[in-house]
């Protein structure tokens, strides 16, 4: 993993780590999956446009169309709730450590950025899922958010062995 990947890893874990521990009520847990959803939306959309690999691309593309169905669910879900997400701190860093990740991304071109987007990429699915696991899906008190949160689970995890795929291949190639 690159010291770019490396860095905004630990930084996210880090920064992550302290508002989670603070067990999140389900308006901080629904701007944290609204949040974390719009990184991977980002990065994506650059990834569609900047990939020099057709498996980038679509990739990219795929994070896009899946990370904004899981933000129209969750929004759905706190309208029908009526709750309104609530800002906080673990939101804020990833929406920070999101947008330092695409404007390194976006000073980077062909390889180079093909293997830092899918390096992050990599990184940030596992940290999404640590925080489901660890902190979203058992702190989420509403049973329907809960059931969002599970639901979405194996996505996150079909993006994680997906980006690994592509990780490998672009180290042989």
């Amino acid at each position: 993993m690159n010291k770019l990947v490396t860095l905004a890893a630990a930084s996210l874990l880090l920064a992550a780590g302290a508002a989670w521990a603070q067990s999140p009520n389900d308006a901080q847990i629904a701007f944290i999956v609204v949040t974390a959803n719009q990184v991977d939306i980002d990065a994506g959309k650059l990834a569609e446009a900047k990939g020099s690999s057709a498996d980038v691309r679509a990739f990219g593309k795929q994070m896009v169309t899946d990370h904004t169905g899981v933000n129209q669910q969750a929004l759905a879900l706190v309208t029908k709730l009526k709750v309104t997400p609530e800002d906080n701190a673990t939101a804020k860093n990833l929406k920070s450590d999101g947008a330092d990740n695409v404007a390194k991304l976006a000073k980077l071109s062909g390889a180079a950025f093909d293997r830092a987007y899918v390096d992050h990429e990599v990184a940030y699915h596992a940290l999404v899922l640590e925080a489901l696991d660890q902190t979203l899906i058992p702190g989420a008190r509403n049973a329907e958010l809960k059931a969002l949160l599970v639901a979405v689970r194996p996505a996150f995890v079909a993006h994680l062995d997906h980006a690994r795929q592509i990780q490998a291949a672009l180290k042989k190639g």
